[in-house]
């Protein structure tokens, strides 16, 4: 199985190397107010992905961040709960909790 998964990886990492040198040619970025700027297509389509990655971590840290803090919550909860005896008589249902 691992050397189908590096096969795969070596396939993709050439693949990727020959996008690269095909696309060299340098192509101008024009922003607002007379701004521009020039770079080779591949480091600008580099830089506007990792722009993306960066950008989607960002949206979803919230997220996770907020179950994170949900997951310890719950573990401290269930953590006290299992230190605490039960003090019910042993002919006392449970009660329904809601």
């Amino acid at each position: 199985m691992r050397v189908i998964t590096w096969a795969i990886r070596l396939a993709l990492f050439a693949a990727l190397l020959a996008f690269a040198a095909k696309n060299t040619d340098p192509v101008t970025l024009r922003f607002y107010f007379g701004l521009s700027w020039q770079a080779p297509l591949v480091l600008l389509l580099l830089a506007f992905f990792a722009a993306g990655v960066v950008l989607g971590l960002a949206a979803t840290s919230g997220t996770w961040f907020a179950q994170r803090r949900e997951i310890s919550r719950l573990r401290r909860m269930q953590s006290s709960s299992r230190a605490e005896p039960d003090t019910r008589p042993a002919s006392q249902p449970p009660a329904a909790e809601g």
